[in-house]
């Protein structure tokens, strides 16, 4: 049973006495409908990568079919992914009814040690070119899931993304992207042939509408393709003809040509490299909220940063502070602040040296004594990670280095010099964000700033997302991402470079867990979940956008669980975003006491949050951009939502 909310809690009446959407029935209806399947859903984040999910279903695919089949369009497309970068699963099977893990995040390459950024005067590896990659991920991914849980041939599933790269009609929103980043991509040669067609001219990127072709891409694609049907003319099975597919790329002439490109263009990459990786099938982690088992992919994420703000919140009655107040924006932001130190100091890749404490960090009564250290009458810019390893029964290995670390003081000596206290130029230049200016009695050490003038978008740096579902009771969610524009194109395969290695550290006192080295994988902002209820599908949901991405998912979930919301309204609802936690991106900054806010969030609710110690800015849409399914089992229906920032589409039947 949950606590009582803490007392003096005035403005709890106060926001709820206004009536700020403290009930899903004051919302305006919402910008998209809610897409009703009864035999099942596709969303991703582009309108032709759900037609592909759609192709994979009329053609009699299950869910996972139709899952790989959008993931291979939305690569083509570099929906901030390419086919270079990395795939996060998970996926529900309904032939056991239990939740598997798809770990498809590349490794490291050999000579990527400390040692070697520490030579180049680098704090952290570079957030891209061909020194910020890691091993492709998302073909091995896409093999792997379709292997062993699909049902169509490699064929039948790349033959959309196929089409595309033969030629399709490019989009204005990837145009845009290439032209604010030609320069970079003038840089690389097979970057500037695939992306600047009409280098040369006045506008060197591809028109939108025009037919945008990658020959090289269709290539490789091409390549698999004859070697699962060389495979099947041996008298080889479908699953097995696939892994002849994923062998000729990881072990033959196509990880041949990606080293040499890579190696040509200064990258670290080596054919060992790519023969020696492989992607995991593993199980994930999970903690129950209300009777709703949620899962997460472990700790190479950043997932169980979810489960834990759950189990710290659990403590509360967030119904009775009402949607978006002052308190339970407050509650929210010191939820997430206690969870993320504890990812920014402790997640790491589980395969490797020393072991990361996950059962302690899920423990809910590390959770009680962590929620203990809310204050609730300010924001605290100072919180550090926790210790949770006497909730395992061993001692903290890590003690000195606990002691010495703090975001503030990192943040202060940035460069060598202290911070000023001033709103980020990036804030300044993005006109989607509106910025006020902090309380007279603000502490102004509570705000910090950084020199980097792109910190938004690193902060938010890559990532798709992807969810499909059928009536059998397959469900999939995946959040793939890596070698977004701009792009170091490897050799003649036509497939963008990761920028993945910039997540890990080359400090062992930023995180003993997460410093570089060959073979390692970085830990990921990557985040896919899955929500059971009574042992049955409830929820399939993820979300764009680096180190938000499970603000977001946080905010959905309660949304629906908390609010009643239905899935498309808890896709569009306002959301709030903290900076507090360090980047995963660029320099690894962080911004404490940083508040992002939907532009409807009424003047007393910000004032008392100003008055709380937050510096407050506001955007008009602040939803994440989340996709989600609803399983509604009463009616044996299926309900989609896809936000309305940005292109998610889904397709219903």
């Amino acid at each position: 049973m949950r606590s009582s909310i803490p007392k003096n809690n005035w403005t709890v009446l106060l926001a709820c006495a206004f009536g700020f959407v403290c009930s899903p029935s004051l919302r305006s209806q919402t910008d998209k409908p809610v897409l009703h399947g009864r035999h099942w859903v596709a969303i991703t984040g582009k309108p032709l990568g759900a037609t592909a999910g759609a192709k994979m279903f009329e053609r009699g695919g299950n869910a996972v079919d139709a899952a790989c089949a959008m993931l291979a369009v939305v690569c083509t497309m570099y929906d901030d992914v390419s086919w270079g970068g990395e795939t996060q699963a998970l996926i529900h099977d309904p032939r056991t009814k239990k939740i598997v893990g798809i770990n498809a995040l590349g490794v490291a390459p050999t000579g990527a040690t400390p040692e070697f950024f520490k030579e180049k005067k680098l704090k952290y590896p570079p957030s891209e070119g061909p020194l910020a990659a890691v091993t492709p991920g998302n073909p091995g991914g896409l093999m792997v899931m379709l292997a062993e849980f699909g049902t169509l041939s490699l064929k039948e599933v790349l033959e959309p993304a196929m089409q595309m790269a033969d030629g399709y009609p490019i989009e204005a929103e990837l145009v845009r992207k290439i032209e604010n980043h030609q320069d970079k991509l003038k840089k690389w040669p097979y970057s500037k042939k695939v992306f600047l067609p009409h280098s040369g001219e006045e506008r060197g990127a591809p028109k939108p509408g025009e037919i945008w072709r990658q020959p090289d891409l269709f290539s490789t694609l091409q390549k698999l393709v004859e070697a699962e049907a060389k495979a099947l003319k041996a008298g080889q099975n479908r699953k097995q003809a696939i892994y002849a597919a994923h062998d000729r790329f990881y072990q033959g002439d196509i990880a041949n040509e990606f080293a040499r490109g890579s190696r040509e263009q200064g990258g670290l990459h080596t054919v060992s490299d790519l023969a020696n990786w492989k992607a995991k099938i593993e199980e994930p982690v999970m903690t129950a909220y209300q009777g709703i088992e949620v899962y997460k992919l472990t700790c190479w994420t950043q997932g169980p940063v979810l489960l834990q703000a759950l189990n710290l919140l659990e403590n509360l009655d967030l119904q009775a502070m009402g949607y978006n107040s002052a308190r339970y924006i407050h509650a929210l932001y010191q939820a997430m602040n206690l969870a993320y130190t504890d990812r920014d100091f402790y997640y790491g890749d589980p395969n490797f040296p020393p072991e990361e404490p996950i059962r302690g960090l899920l423990s809910k009564e590390y959770a009680k004594e962590r929620f203990k250290l809310i204050d609730w009458k300010k924001n605290n810019p100072d919180i550090r990670p926790g210790d949770p390893y006497p909730f395992e029964g061993k001692q903290n290995p890590f003690l000195r280095l606990l002691h010495d670390w703090s975001n503030i003081r990192t943040n202060r000596t940035q460069n060598g010099k202290r911070s000023s206290a001033q709103i980020p130029e990036s804030n300044v230049q993005n006109p989607n964000f509106k910025t006020s200016r902090p309380s007279p009695d603000t502490e102004p050490d509570t705000f910090v700033t950084f020199e980097e003038k792109d910190f938004d978008a690193a902060f938010r740096a890559g990532t798709t997302s992807i969810q499909a579902a059928d009536d059998k009771g397959w469900a999939v969610s995946i959040t793939p991402s890596g070698g977004w524009i701009p792009a170091c194109i490897a050799g003649n395969t036509g497939i963008g470079l990761s920028q993945r290695m910039q997540s890990f550290v080359v400090d062992e006192a930023d995180n003993p867990f997460n410093v570089v080295a060959p073979g390692k994988r970085p830990r990921v902002t990557l985040t896919p979940s899955i929500a059971l209820k009574g042992g049955k599908p409830f929820l399939c949901f993820s979300v764009q956008g680096g180190d938000t991405q499970d603000q977001n998912l946080l905010q959905f979930f309660l949304n629906v669980v908390e609010f009643g919301m239905d899935v498309q309204e808890a896709c569009e609802a306002a959301n709030i975003t903290s900076y507090q936690m360090r980047s995963s991106f660029g320099n690894h900054t962080a911004q404490p006491g940083r508040l992002t806010l939907n532009e409807l969030v009424p003047p007393w609710v910000r004032r008392e949050l100003q008055r709380m110690g937050y510096r407050l800015e506001f955007a008009k849409k602040t939803s994440g951009p989340i996709t989600a399914i609803y399983f509604d089992h009463e009616h044996g229906t299926m309900w989609g939502g896809a936000s309305d920032d940005g292109e998610d589409y889904g397709i219903a039947w």
